[in-house]
C-alpha cells in the first residue's frame, strides 16, 4: 500500500518516516517540503541515512496514493484540505485542525475561524482508547494532541467508572519536553535560555484542552503546563477528587477494567524499586503509554499518572496505530519498538 507524507521535515515527519519505512505493509511514495524540495530526507534526519534515498518533493508534484498523513503546522491543513482529499482515499491528520467537532470552540481555543468547518463532523478523533471501533471504518482520522493525549487517559479509567467528585475541579499538571514546540526555533528553545530551565509556559488556558473537555465530557478541567529540560516526553498527573467511599481496590477496578485489554497501555504501580510510576524517560522511541495512580485515603485526592513520547503516542506512532485500525492491519505493525533503558 503506497503512503505518503504531506510536511515531512520537521519532528513528527520525521518520526511518521521512520516508522513507515519498516512497516511492514506499507510503501513510502513521497514526502514533501516546501523548504527541503530535492534534499535527500537523511539531511534533516539524519538517524535515517542508509534507510532510504528518498528526497523530499513539493507539495504540488504530490501523486494519488493509498493514505496521505499530514504532517504540517497548525492551521494549514484545513487550507487545502479539498486538494488532499482528491489525492488519498484515506487521510491521517497529525495537526490540530480537525480533531474538534465544534466551530465555537475551535474558535474559542484557537482565535479564528475554521476555515473548512464542513470537513469537522467527517474527521474521527484518533484516539483508539476511545474511538477505536470508529476508527475502523473511517476515512479521516484526526490526529491527537499530546497533552491531551496524557490528560484523557489518565482520567479515562476514573470517568468510565464514575468515580469523580464532579463538584470540585480537575487540574492536570503537564511536564513536556521541547520537542512539544517541533523543529522551528524561537527565543524560548534558544539553548542558553531553554537549558536546565523549568518554565510554566502556559500555567492555563492551554489549547489541548478543548479536547479533554469534547472527549471526556468534563467541564471544570483545567490544563497547566510546564517545560523541563527534556527532548522528548511528556507526564501528566491528573488532580481529582473522587467520590466518598471510593478505595485503593476501586480505583484498581478502573483501571484494569479500561486498560487490561489496551496493547499501548500499561499500568505501573509497583510498591519497589524505582521505575514504580510512569516515567516518560523510558518510553522515548515507544508508542507505549504508562499510567499510574495513588490515593490519599482521608481526603478522597487521587492523583492519575501518564506518560509518553509526544512524538509517539503523542503524534507520530498514534497516527501509525490510527492507519492500522483503518486499513485493517495489526494494531501493533511497525510500533513494536520497547523504549530504551538506560537512556
Amino acid at each position: 500500500m503506497k503512503v505518503s507524507i504531506v510536511g515531512a521535515s520537521g519532528y513528527t515527519g520525521g518520526e511518521l518516516l521512520r516508522l513507515l519505512l519498516f512497516h511492514p505493509q506499507v510503501e513510502v511514495a513521497q514526502v514533501t517540503s516546501e523548504h527541503h524540495a530535492g534534499e535527500y530526507v537523511y539531511h534533516q534526519h539524519p538517524n535515517l541515512r542508509k534507510c532510504t534515498q528518498l528526497q523530499f518533493t513539493l507539495r504540488d508534484t504530490l501523486e494519488p496514493c493509498d493514505v496521505l498523513f499530514l504532517a504540517l503546522p497548525h492551521g494549514e491543513a484545513q487550507k487545502y484540505i479539498d486538494n488532499y482529499i482528491g489525492l488519498a482515499p484515506k487521510i491521517v491528520d497529525l495537526s490540530a485542525d480537525f480533531r474538534l467537532k465544534d466551530t465555537a470552540l475551535y474558535k474559542k481555543w484557537y482565535g479564528e475561524e475554521h476555515k473548512a468547518p464542513q470537513y469537522l463532523g467527517k474527521f474521527v478523533y484518533g484516539l483508539p482508547e476511545l474511538h477505536r471501533e470508529a476508527m475502523k471504518t473511517a476515512n479521516y482520522i484526526s490526529g491527537v494532541g499530546c497533552n491531551a493525549t496524557v490528560s484523557n487517559l489518565a482520567l479515562l479509567p476514573l470517568v468510565k467508572a464514575d468515580l469523580i467528585d464532579l463538584n470540585k475541579p480537575i487540574v492536570v499538571d503537564i511536564k513536556t519536553g521541547s520537542s512539544e514546540g517541533g523543529a522551528s526555533v524561537n527565543a524560548g528553545s534558544h539553548h542558553p535560555e531553554k537549558s536546565h530551565s523549568v518554565r510554566a509556559y502556559a500555567p492555563t488556558g492551554h489549547r489541548h484542552t478543548a479536547e479533554v473537555i469534547q472527549e471526556l465530557g468534563l467541564k471544570d478541567v483545567h490544563l497547566s503546563m510546564t517545560a523541563v529540560d527534556l527532548v522528548r516526553g511528556v507526564l501528566g498527573a491528573a488532580h481529582v477528587f473522587v467520590k466518598p467511599g471510593t478505595g485503593e481496590k476501586d480505583l484498581w477496578k478502573a483501571f484494569r477494567a479500561a486498560y487490561n485489554n489496551e496493547t499501548f497501555v500499561r499500568i505501573v504501580k509497583d510498591k519497589t524499586g524505582i521505575h514504580r510510576v510512569p516515567d516518560p524517560k523510558i518510553l522515548a522511541g515507544s508508542n507505549y503509554v504508562d499510567v499510574g495512580f495513588d490515593l490519599d485515603p482521608e481526603t478522597g485526592h487521587v492523583v492519575s499518572l501518564a506518560a509518553i513520547d509526544n512524538l509517539m503516542k503523542g503524534a507520530s506512532g498514534s497516527a501509525v496505530q490510527a492507519m492500522n485500525i483503518m486499513c485493517g492491519f495489526a494494531e501493533t505493525a511497525g510500533l513494536e519498538f520497547p523504549g530504551l533503558h538506560p537512556i
